[in-house]
């Protein structure tokens, strides 16, 4: 059985099911996600950071916050993945290649002090975010970790995010498109979303 990810019998499944192993035992697809998003919810709102500067959103920091988010879910919250995955036709980064790429990326983010206005932020910010979502690092929850890293990112940049009310379809399809090397929907929404901080 392939679940959402295209993985036939992930060892990370339950046998003959496309239901991720998690650490409430929950075998039905809907009732995980909803425990999910109320464990997610819950962390996401508890967490206090520590990020005092770029030079601390390191690859450690960003598995340490899916981390915190998944604790209660998953028993590999924090770590990277380790099976290919694909949406569609939308192949990700191969697992031997993951941390690798994810150094890459991360490596990039000390540039955002040399951005002069909100526009080179939301340029540069919106291209790496692009780069990691292609990497989709982890089994799950690749699309939260990665938001609530930018906002801890942005915030400790001097901005702040606040995510434009669009809808989920709009959403994967400017992810989908920056997969293709087209990053002007991603920017679109990140030049909505990223504001000074007064």
């Amino acid at each position: 059985m392939r679940d959402k990810y295209g993985v036939h019998q992930d060892p990370h499944c339950y046998s003959d099911s496309d239901v991720l192993k998690n650490l409430l035992n929950i075998r039905d697809a809907d009732a995980l996600a909803e425990a999910e998003a109320e464990f997610v919810r819950f962390r996401y709102m508890e967490y206090i950071s520590e990020a005092e500067s770029l030079e601390d959103f390191t690859l450690d920091h960003f598995l340490n916050l899916h981390r915190v988010l998944f604790q209660d879910i998953y028993p590999w919250a924090g770590q990277l993945r380790d099976v290919d995955i694909s949406k569609g036709d939308t192949r990700f980064c191969a697992c031997q290649f993951i941390k690798t790429e994810l150094i890459k990326q991360l490596a990039r983010i000390p540039a955002l002090r040399d951005c002069l206005d909100r526009e080179a932020v939301v340029e540069l910010t919106s291209d790496i975010f692009c780069e990691i979502n292609v990497i989709h690092p982890f089994r799950e929850g690749n699309g939260r970790s990665t938001r609530f890293f930018f906002e801890e990112l942005l915030f400790v940049t001097g901005y702040e995010i606040s995510w434009p009310a669009i809808t989920q379809e709009e959403w994967i399809k400017a992810n989908i498109e920056g997969f293709y090397g087209d990053v002007k929907g991603l920017r679109t929404i990140f030049d909505q979303a990223i504001q000074s901080r007064s």
